[in-house]
């Protein structure tokens, strides 16, 4: 690791920016330089924390006053575009969260502004970071043929409690299909590569301004080997997320998150034990890793438009 330390503005402060900076204010090569929020107290509080570290709430102030080396962003999917094609004109190295955009046209473009600008261009995909990622991975040739992969994504609430924000709920940004999808998608790619939505069928309320409650869907690896999406919300049911991958010789099955279970022959699935990591502080070292040009594990925005195009698959015209 590098003994240099990187300046990084922060451009958002909600509950995803202060978990990334929770880890940037323990990492040995990151210092948070700078932050903006559209909100003044959001941004006061989060660079007291930070060490008094000058605050805005226009991040292109930010850009314009503060020397820094890389850009962490962390504010709803609309308004991506616009930020990022304004930190990568300034040539900062860019760390995104997902989804990359709010549409594929959007996404593109933020593509070819970080290929034009040079820098390292990065998005939080946090499975891809932790130890389970490897270990799922390393699993799949004792599965066999694979016959299928099924991905359930069920919520009793959504936006979920701890997610109370108003843009998760609207159609035109929010819902599970953009939130929470992204990572099983994004996990799909890497583990098997390309993925096309064949059909899609979304479910929404009565409100014409409001979110997503339901996607049944079915996709096709590039081998043809069918993927199917069941996703409700807003039902009597316990949250459950499982990605399960079924093979002719065993079968693999990632639940909320963390929980890596295998099944064998008629048994049923049954946990196995894998080591926690800090995906966080795992992801800042391999963003530095490509900063200083050493070989790295990044999610770059090259696959970030390919999930992107799935997620506009799924929601098709209904958006």
């Amino acid at each position: 690791m590098s003994q240099r330390v990187y300046r990084i503005g922060v451009i958002g402060a909600g509950v995803m920016g202060e978990r990334m900076m929770n880890a940037l204010r323990t990492h040995q090569t990151f210092r948070i330089a700078a932050i903006s929020d559209v909100s003044a107290e959001r941004a006061q509080e989060a660079a007291k924390l930070s060490g008094d570290v000058p605050w805005y709430t226009d991040h292109r102030e930010l850009l314009e006053k503060e020397e820094l080396d890389a850009v962490y962003l962390a504010v709803p999917p609309k308004f991506h575009h616009a930020i990022a094609l304004d930190v990568l004109a300034h040539k900062k190295h860019f760390l995104c969260e997902k989804p990359l955009a709010n549409s594929l046209e959007e996404a593109e473009e933020m593509l070819r502004a970080a290929t034009e600008a040079g820098v390292v261009h990065a998005m939080n995909f946090p499975t891809y970071y932790q130890a389970i990622f490897p270990e799922l991975k390393r699993r799949l040739d004792e599965l066999g043929q694979i016959r299928r992969i099924d991905i359930l994504t069920h919520f009793h609430q959504w936006p979920r409690p701890w997610q109370q924000t108003p843009w998760l709920s609207g159609r035109e940004q929010g819902g599970f299909i953009r939130e929470v999808l992204p990572h099983y998608t994004h996990l799909t790619y890497e583990l098997f590569g390309d993925l096309e939505v064949i059909r899609s069928e979304v479910d929404y309320p009565a409100d014409p301004e409001a979110c997503e409650t339901g996607v049944s869907a079915f996709l096709r690896l590039a081998d043809g080997t069918p993927v199917t999406i069941n996703g409700l919300a807003g039902i009597a049911h316990k949250e459950h997320l499982d990605y399960r991958i079924y093979g002719t010789e065993g079968t693999l099955s990632l639940q909320n998150w963390t929980n890596l279970f295998e099944g064998k022959d008629d048994e049923a699935v049954s946990p196995l034990e894998i080591p926690l990591i800090d995906r966080l502080s795992h992801l800042l070292d391999e963003f530095a890793n490509a900063i200083e040009g050493r070989e790295a594990r990044l999610v770059t925005f090259e696959t970030g438009v390919k999930v992107q195009k799935v997620l506009e698959d799924l929601l098709g015209n209904n958006r």
